[in-house]
Parts: C-alpha cells; structure tokens; sequence
C-alpha cells in the first residue's frame, strides 16, 4: 500500500468514525403486508407514511400512527383534491376540473396498496405505502400518475404484451443543505466535488460514505439498486436499478428519493432534481424498456439479423408519437434547457444503434435486447413518463407509422424532426395532437395542459439573476 493509499484508508476511517448515526440495522429488511402488520402489532413500525404520487413526482399524504393505519387499511384515507392539481408551490390553482375555488377544493380518497409496503430504514419505525387516488363514488381519479400508467400498461397487455423497465436517474449533489442554499439567494452553488469523476473507483471520504449508506439503506428498503457511480458533471451521481416489473420500478423511484434526499442532508449536501441544474449541465431519468409475450422478449435479436417486428413497431410509435407528448416527461421551463448538441440529450427525435445521442437507443442483445428511451430529464414524474413512453408504443402499434432510418451519425447533425424549443411549443403539440386525447382522454390532456400553462405563467412573472445583471447599471 501507497503513503497515499494509506492517507485515503485513514481518512475514510476517520470519516466512518464521524458519520451521522442513521438508524441502518442488519435486521431491517423490505417489509412485505403481512410483516409489516407483525411490526405494528410488535411495536417495531410505529408510523406509516400513505401517500400518492402528484403531478411533480413527489409523493403527498400524511404520517399515520402505525395502529391508524391498520385499522383503516381497508378503507381510504382523505386528502385534498388539489394535491393533483397544483404546481411546484403547491399554489391553489383555478380552472382544473378537478378541484378549484368553483368546487371549493373538496378531498379525495387516496387507498393503500398494499404491494408497495416497505420499509423506509433511515427513518426509525417508519414504513411507507403508496395509494391510488379515488372518487367519493369509487371511480378511480383518471389524472392520477399512477392510474395513467396503469391505464397505458393495460393497453399494452391488451395487444398481447407486458413491459419490463429498468430505470436510470442521474441528479446533481450540492455542498452545502438546502437551507444553506436558500440563504445564499441560490447563488454561488458549488457541487460537492469539483471535476468530472465520470466511472471513477475512488471518491471523497465523505462521498465514499454516502454513497455506501445510500446503497445499504436502498437495499434495505427493498429497491433493487443496480450500481451507483458519478457522472460526468462535477457532483452528478448515476443510479441504475434492476430491470422488472414497470409500476414496481416506478413504485420504487419516489421512494428512492424520499432516502437520497434525507440521506443528503445528513451528509450537509443537497440533491438537485432538476433537468438543467447549471448551463451546460443536464441530468436525466432514462427509461430501458422491452415488451414481453408467452414466447418471451418481442425484442430479441441479434445485431446480424433485421429487427424484430414488435421492436420496429415500437420504435415507430416512439419517434412519431413523443413529440407530442412533451409535457408528460419534460413538464418544466428548465426540461428543455437540457436539450443541447453533444450533451448526451438529444435534440432530434432519432433512433439508433447503441447511440446515446439518439432519442432512442437501441441496446443489449439477444434476450437482453431493449430500448433505452432518453427523452425525460431528471424533473421528470417517472409514472408520466412512462405512461408517455407507453402511449407512444401502443399508438405505434394501432396507427402503424413508417419507421425511419437509423442514425447512423451525429445525431445532433440528423434530418429529424426537432425536440420543443420550450413548454409552450411542446404544450401546443399536445393540444393540437390526437394522440394524447386518443391516449389519455379530453380530461387528462386538459388537465395537464392547464398544468403546462400554469407552469410558463409562473416563469414569466419571475425576474432572473441574468435580468438583473443585464439591467442594473448596464441598460
């Protein structure tokens, strides 16, 4: 061993030696219903987080006395409506036919399934649900992320198909907490390390335990992570997890950031989940998805051979179908600052082989093959994103439009059709199109179409650092 290697040793020594004291015990394991109702009953879960996935991708709902929460397992648990009908403020928005001032934001239901019992073992006696969100009548509430997912999977399965998806999110760690940033004006950001580590094996003390604690802690809680490695912006972080089951892999994701973001701030660093963070910086959220039949993976095929007919048709659908369904996996002002030449975000609606500039990738071979869709950015709802992707397929299936060419250059330099430049041009290709109506239906497009115009209204009523530096003392 290097005097190097054992400075590094001693340091990573010393910082265990100093890492916040997390709760992380050998026996906490993914909790499924009915050992969970054994932890409540032997006073080792003393609370329960419901929730239900909104708009934003977070998950809303309350903290239920552990007791509570068995007793009214069977029945469903009230929240106002308007969780689903708001911003990233949570400002009380008009003119959603869901709730407003006109029908006096009145609740919803919001009932636990419980096939997304876990754990949550950073937080002592915590155990989290997630619920589908419902009407007084019983009718499920058709703007709910999770319900438009299932509603596409469901399509889907009516062509003869089940998808397996694999999700890789990528986000941006900051020195310092978020109340740090907040009283620094959001300015002065610095990443918590400060060069490209790109697939590097050797981090920061600090890192180091970070990243084994969130590892320990995802493992515990039930989410099948696949590998955590720093990306190639100063303080981006990768985590891939295990291919599977889509509303499990999307099940899974809000929970995995409720754990990086407590995680973080233990550490004294922040999480940024946005598309852009900095100029020159994009973080996304790709989804690897193949389709499945009785006779195993529709996608399979080997790089001598054409493509099969379900992944043709699949890709198809996505290159004609996702520029008009922007606002689902790009929902923000800053999604479409991430789509720039030679970013590793595409800014053409292309396909090819292994070509991480494309929009889609096609990947993996034989049984493995799949497609890698890298549309949706770090901002991103995960379950709109799929339910996008989803939508896309199935209208590749029914409307059967022409396949183009492959990339088979830069794909930056392709004759393609071009991403939004912004919201309001990806909201009006949702609006003029028939393929979300046909998708999702009048209400859920009109739903999030007021969600879009709620969101390039906010920005346009904000004054930016960059206004301010323009126009004092220089205009």
């Amino acid at each position: 061993m290097t005097h190097d290697d054992q400075h590094q040793a001693q340091l990573e020594e010393q910082h265990d030696k100093e890492r916040p004291d997390l709760g992380l015990r050998p026996s906490a394991q993914p909790a499924e219903p009915d050992r969970l109702m054994e932890g409540v009953r032997s006073g080792e879960i003393t609370r329960v987080m419901l929730a239900v996935p909104d708009m934003q991708g977070r998950l809303k709902g309350k903290i239920l006395d552990a007791d509570v929460f068995v007793d009214c397992m069977g029945s469903a648990a009230e929240v106002c409506a308007y969780i689903l009908a708001t911003d990233i403020d949570m400002t009380p928005l008009g003119d959603f036919d869901l709730t407003g001032w006109k029908q006096g934001y009145g609740d919803i239901g919001v009932k636990a399934d419980p096939g997304t019992l876990r754990m949550l073992p950073h937080q002592a006696g915590t155990a989290l649900v997630i619920g589908d969100a419902f009407h007084h009548d019983g009718t499920p509430v058709e703007v709910a992320p999770r319900h438009m997912l299932r509603t596409q999977l469901e399509r889907l399965k009516d062509l003869g198909y089940d998808a397996a998806v694999g999700v890789e999110s990528e986000f941006l760690l900051l020195a310092g907490t978020p109340e740090d940033a907040r009283a620094a004006g959001y300015r002065d950001l610095r990443p918590a390390w400060p060069h490209n580590l790109d697939y590097a094996l050797g981090h920061p003390p600090k890192i180091s335990a970070f990243f084994r604690d969130l590892h320990d802690a995802l493992r515990r809680a039930g989410i099948p992570v696949e590998a955590i490695k720093t990306e190639g912006a100063a303080g981006q972080v990768e985590v891939t997890f295990s291919y599977g089951d889509p509303m499990l892999a999307c099940d899974a994701y809000p929970a995995y950031r409720l754990i990086v973001d407590d995680l973080a701030q233990h550490y004294g660093m922040t999480p940024v989940w946005m598309a852009a963070p900095f100029a020159g910086v994009g973080s996304g959220l790709h989804l690897h998805l193949s389709l499945w039949s009785a006779s195993g993976n529709a996608f399979t095929y080997h790089r001598s051979q054409d493509l099969p007919p379900a992944m043709e048709k699949a890709i198809a659908g996505l290159i004609s179908g996702m520029p008009h369904l922007a606002p689902l996996y790009a929902p923000t002002t800053n999604s479409y600052k991430r789509y720039r030449p030679h970013s590793f975000a595409p800014t053409r609606h292309t396909w090819g082989f292994d070509n991480r500039g494309c929009a889609v990738r096609v990947t993996g071979i034989g049984e493995a093959a799949h497609l890698e869709n890298r549309w949706a950015g770090a901002d991103a709802n995960v379950y709109l994103a799929l339910a996008a992707v989803s939508a896309a397929i199935v209208h590749g299936f029914n409307d059967d439009p022409e396949l183009p060419e492959p990339c088979v250059g830069d794909p930056y330099q392709a004759y393609a059709v071009p991403v939004p430049r912004d919201l309001i041009e990806a909201a009006a290709h949702f609006t003029g199109s028939k393929i979300p109506h046909e998708a999702f239906g009048e209400n859920v497009t009109r739903h999030y179409t007021r969600a879009a115009r709620a969101e390039i209204l906010r920005q346009r009523t904000q004054v930016t650092d960059i206004e301010r530096e323009q126009g004092i003392g220089r205009a």
